[in-house]
């Protein structure tokens, strides 16, 4: 005898747990995970050939997509990267294209770990950081240091 899989019972099972992938998609975001570096994401963090280095410019830089913020801040961490990099290496050039590469890259509508805010769910979007959430990233920064105190870029 044939039974149909879509009656009765397996049609509200199915309802049900349609209903909580909808609801559990439609929760508020997580908090504020702890952070994280990668140095400088899909670049290399020095010059080989120069030795130049510049891996503590991006750090720095990750510190601030992790947080989030404001899309003003998003062009001032930019703009801060660029200027780390000119100053560490004297080429402008290359800090201009790191520059660049953020700003194409580093929008958080993108769903890449790398965007800004990644700390946060990808819903977060631009978004000024309550009191709250600024002492909440300065605790995880502090655990971080705690357990890494020279950062991602230490030799």
């Amino acid at each position: 005898m044939y039974s149909d899989p879509f009656s009765g019972r397996s049609i509200r099972r199915l309802m049900a747990l349609l209903a909580i992938a909808a609801i559990s998609s439609c929760t508020s975001e997580s908090g504020l995970r702890p952070f994280a570096s990668d140095g400088c994401s899909l670049f290399p963090d020095q010059a080989k050939i120069t030795g130049d280095d510049w891996c503590s410019c991006c750090f720095q830089h990750d510190i601030a997509y992790w947080k989030g913020g404001t899309e003003a801040e998003r062009e001032a961490a930019d703009r801060a990267l660029q200027a780390c990099v000119n100053r560490k290496t004297g080429n402008e050039t290359l800090g201009l294209l790191m520059y660049e590469g953020v700003q194409a890259g580093g929008s958080p509508y993108f769903y890449n770990w790398y965007r800004w805010g990644y700390g946060w769910g990808y819903e977060r979007k631009y978004r000024a950081l309550t009191p709250a959430e600024t002492a909440k990233a300065e605790v995880l920064l502090d655990d971080y240091f705690a357990n890494e105190p020279a950062g991602f870029c230490a030799d």
